[in-house]
């Protein structure tokens, strides 16, 4: 069985949709198909929320009367039986009287937030289920709501989501597409949550890792992950094979198309994930897997709003015990680091959440010399074969960056990363120089 992912923008048209019902039923593979809700309806319904928290009724219900507009128009163009348009139609009814009901519960709490953004994925996957019932595709829908569940902690429970899936599915052996919403799940307290923005992602990869697939594939609208970001940088091109850690490295350090968390579960089971693009299907798009191929760089990635913090001890010299200290005030205020360097007095460590910056920054001063941190600073993550007997690597990086300044290099952690912190301002030069100095001919 291969479980496969279809974004905002894939279903955010009818004819997207129907280019999805083709897609879908190329083959005779059994498929679980996970849908994220049509594009631009999470931030609309986040929109109606807010007008709900602010206790604008008149304005929210304006906001709901526009975006039932919206899925009217959908399902006409949808459907093209008066079976079809009805069902579709039916639908829509029952889901929007769900979410006027929301209007005028004082006060509105994150309980029925979640609850209403939920109605994105629980729309697109039902007019998709029915869709496909009208062009006569043994198809059955099968609610995320059943076997997807968070913990306390906000993680997933993968042996529930296993336990589950082993005693659904053999309940539909007959259908050849099973569809099912990604992003929402349940709470340890049953309530309707979610697996944060872009879980779609990561619903797909912990499906298809409890279910052992034989393949995951995200469909996006664009062909694989290229080898730097396309907004930034001319003459890019996809890359066709990734081992799972490039990706994790790159999904991190700021590729958009694939959320961070989604090699997680597919790494864990070894179930290998494939980028592929709606708009050209034939495209070979991106293998991320245990494989890769033998090209000594990879790709390029980016993630701003980095804040770098300088700390300074003579105490550190020759002491053991010290970092321990150091970072668990970062652990004390659940601030994650980045990046870290250091020399036999120094420590400097990049964060991206400066939260609880203030805090941080009290409790080191007991015992440490902190400089003025570096706001607006960006992580260029370079990714590939980056082993021992590989010569040159940082020559190469460096000859490139040669223009460019640099505040901090992180190199050898592992063998498929060097990160490099600079500047915002610099980042698109720095991009730009990167791509021209590794993978020009």
């Amino acid at each position: 069985m291969h479980v496969w992912k279809f974004g905002g923008t894939s279903v955010g048209k009818p004819e997207r949709m129907k280019s999805i019902r083709n897609l879908i039923t190329e083959d005779d593979t059994r498929k679980i198909v996970v849908l994220s809700a049509l594009s631009g309806s999470t931030n609309a319904l986040l929109a109606i929320g807010e007008s709900l928290k602010a206790n604008d009724d008149a304005d929210a219900n304006e906001k709901i009367d526009t975006l039932k507009v919206h899925y009217d128009a959908f399902i006409a163009d949808l459907y093209k039986t008066v079976a079809g348009k009805a069902a579709g139609q039916k639908i829509i009814d029952n889901e929007f009287s769900f979410i006027r009901s929301l209007v005028g519960i004082k006060p509105f709490t994150l309980k029925q937030e979640k609850e209403l953004v939920a109605e994105g994925e629980l729309l697109s996957t039902q007019i998709f289920q029915a869709y496909l019932e009208e062009e006569g595709v043994t198809a059955t829908l099968l609610p995320a709501l059943e076997f997807m569940r968070i913990d306390a902690d906000n993680e997933p429970e993968i042996p529930f989501t296993e336990q589950k899936l082993a005693e659904i599915l053999p309940q539909h052996e007959n259908k050849q597409i099973i569809v099912t919403q990604g992003f929402i799940c349940r709470n340890p307290r049953g309530e309707v949550d979610n697996l944060k923005r872009g879980g779609s992602d990561y619903t797909a990869s912990l499906i298809g890792g409890a279910i052992r697939a034989e393949e995951i594939q995200i469909w996006t609208d664009i062909d694989g992950m290229h080898n730097n970001d396309p907004r930034i940088v001319k003459n890019t091109f996809p890359v066709r094979e990734l081992t799972f850690d490039e990706a994790a490295e790159l999904a991190y350090f700021g590729a958009k198309i694939l959320h961070p968390s989604t090699i997680t579960p597919a790494r864990m089971f070894g179930v290998p994930v494939r980028l592929k693009n709606t708009m050209e299907p034939s495209a070979p798009g991106t293998l991320i897997a245990d494989r890769t191929s033998s090209e000594v760089f990879k790709a390029i990635a980016a993630k701003d709003g980095i804040t770098a913090l300088y700390i300074h001890s003579t105490r550190m010299l020759n002491a053991y015990g010290f970092l321990r200290r150091i970072f668990e005030i970062f652990e004390k205020y659940k601030t994650p680091v980045d990046m870290i360097t250091t020399s036999e007095v120094s420590v400097s460590v990049t964060i991206d959440n400066t939260d609880r910056i203030q805090e941080i920054s009290d409790e080191l001063s007991t015992f440490c010399t902190l400089e003025e941190p570096d706001f607006d600073q960006t992580i260029i993550c370079i990714v590939g074969n980056f082993s021992a007997d590989n010569e040159g690597v940082a020559v190469r990086v460096f000859n490139a960056m040669k223009n460019i300044p640099i505040r901090m290099v992180s190199y050898g952690g592992t063998e498929s990363n060097l990160s490099l912190l600079v500047h915002g301002k610099y980042k698109a030069d720095a991009l730009n120089a990167l791509n021209d100095g590794l993978f020009s001919a």
